[in-house]
């Protein structure tokens, strides 16, 4: 091979090798973008100013250093911090008020143990389909796997548990990384994102240098050429930080039914003459109102059947709202609709669904839409789209059209018959009473296994959005971080902890000694605070 083809390949290998390596040290950046060392600006500010122009009002924590800055530039922007006793109490709050208020909950913890605790939380979110962003400190960024306090692989953790996870490098990097983050938690079927702050990325430049410089002149050339990493990656660190970027959303993509499948479930529905809707917490979702969802199903006049988030969307007392005798409605229903319902557990794998019944499913989430239909049923028609939208369509697509009324009553007449002959049992007993108690504005918040699915069976949730439960991953210990959340979405309104606490009567587990105080509580059709409280 010629000698000067050979020079060439090796001089455009080391000229490649020294524009990546440039580009790694970020020495390209920093030609064309300034590091204002004099500035007193840190990056929680960037944080803090992304999350007020998305609507957040409220951030959850269990302070530590790693994250203060964030804390404090939100304070001052007019955002509250609620400090709890626990990481998990901070994600479970962040979670109701994603699920009550349809924006993103957000909660911040420290690096290290502060994240560990949280995972549970993270993974009742995810199971619940809840758009939640959780920010975690970590180590500085050239301290990671050094050794550094509370350092571990956090992002190998999230990473099975969130939609989007991210670990800022340099301070440019929070405002267009937390926009992403935000807009991702929303898009398609919600759930839980995360970023990881290295502790140099929050902190002001004079603080970080401290930090950085070195504290004797370097001596020989591996001590200069340290030195000069080191103040190299401190310029990187805050080059361009401070300069102006977007902070508005970006864009939240939802999957919506096309007209032909629409059209195709308007020919299904108008020829059934037993339909029933089974209706899921995706139903409750933006962009649609509950509201508007609430009206759509009663111009169907379809009897529904209500899980997870979904629970109340009728009111109280609505003809449409069947709660007992799931199975045997199925078994007799000739149309069922799974409006973001899944055929995991809840609905025995699907092996509840009449095999002769036609059968439409909704859902964002393709693997949640076809969840065990190649094994116990089949949909007739699968949609992969938003739930309350469809709902919303199918019903201005059938307006004038009723199911035939006299379907939904005998349903009706079924619960009455079952829920009297339930009565006489002790824990079915004191639901069916504290029901009668319950104010007009309470919100549910249903915290534990078996109790959850008793409550869902007698208690009557007011209206849309007021019921609170785990969702399908069934986490107990719930209730403390809910009842925080809804408190704060809903001032005027009173969270009903089942069972750990009913409007301020606490300490009600599995009907212990406090269960007489309640009994009496219920008898005189008032609450109070038992003298055995322990919270």
């Amino acid at each position: 091979m010629d000698i000067s083809v050979v020079l060439g390949c090796s001089l455009g290998a080391a000229l490649g090798a020294g524009i990546l390596a440039s580009y790694k040290l970020g020495l390209l950046y920093q030609l064309f973008h300034k590091t204002e060392r004099q500035s007193p600006r840190h990056g929680g500010e960037s944080v803090a100013e992304v999350l007020r122009a998305h609507g957040i009002k409220f951030v959850f924590t269990l302070v530590g250093g790693h994250i203060s800055p964030i804390l404090v530039a939100c304070e001052k922007l007019g955002i509250r911090i609620v400090d709890t006793r626990h990481e998990a109490t901070a994600v479970f709050a962040a979670d109701a008020v994603a699920r009550l208020s349809g924006t993103v909950g957000v909660a911040a913890v420290t690096a290290g143990p502060g994240l560990t605790n949280t995972v549970t939380a993270v993974k009742n979110a995810q199971m619940a389909e809840s758009p939640l962003l959780l920010i975690g400190g970590a180590a500085a960024t050239l301290l990671q796997g050094r050794g550094a306090l509370q350092d571990i692989d956090q992002m190998s953790l999230f990473k099975p548990l969130c939609k989007f996870c991210a670990s800022v490098r340099t301070v440019r990097e929070i405002v267009p990384t937390v926009r992403k983050a935000l807009a991702v938690a929303q898009s398609g079927t919600p759930g839980p994102v995360f970023i990881e702050f290295p502790i140099d990325t929050l902190y002001p430049y004079h603080v970080v240098e401290k930090e950085f410089a070195p504290k004797n002149t370097p001596k020989g050339l591996m001590g200069k050429i340290i030195a000069w990493y080191l103040r190299n990656h401190l310029s990187n660190l805050f080059a361009g930080a401070w300069e102006t970027r977007d902070l508005s959303p970006l864009p939240v993509h939802i999957p919506h039914a096309t007209e032909d499948e629409v059209q195709r479930c308007v020919e299904l529905v108008s020829r059934a003459k037993k339909p029933v809707i089974l209706l899921g917490s995706q139903a409750t979702l933006p962009p649609t109102p509950a509201d508007d969802v609430r009206k759509a199903l009663e111009s169907l006049g379809i009897p529904c059947f209500l899980g997870g988030m979904s629970r109340g969307m009728l009111g109280k007392n609505s003809p449409l709202h069947i709660r007992q005798n799931r199975r045997d409605a199925l078994k007799d229903a000739d149309l069922v609709l799974l409006a973001g319902t899944v055929c995991d557990f809840r609905l025995s794998y699907g092996r509840v669904l009449n095999r002769r019944s036609k059968i439409i499913a909704v859902n964002r989430d393709r693997s949640q839409l076809l969840k065990n239909s190649d094994m116990f049923w089949k949909p007739t028609v699968a949609i992969q789209g938003d739930a309350g939208s469809f709902l919303v369509r199918l019903s201005k697509a059938l307006k004038g059209h009723r199911c035939p009324e006299e379907w939904p009553r005998s349903l009706k007449e079924g619960d009455a018959v079952k829920e009297k002959t339930e009565r006489h049992l002790n824990p079915l007993s004191v639901l069916h009473r504290v029901d009668e108690l319950l104010a007009e504005d309470s919100i549910i918040v249903a915290d534990g296994g078996d109790f959850v699915g008793s409550a869902a069976y007698i208690m009557r949730p007011r209206g849309p959005l007021r019921w609170l439960d785990p969702g399908a991953f069934g986490t107990l210990g719930v209730g403390g971080g809910f009842a925080l959340g809804a408190k704060l979405c809903r001032p005027e309104s009173e969270p009903a902890v089942l069972p750990l606490q009913v409007r301020g009567f606490a300490a009600v587990k599995s009907f212990n000694s406090c269960s007489l105080h309640l009994f009496e509580c219920l008898r005189s059709k008032t609450l109070s605070y038992c003298p055995h409280k322990s919270v």
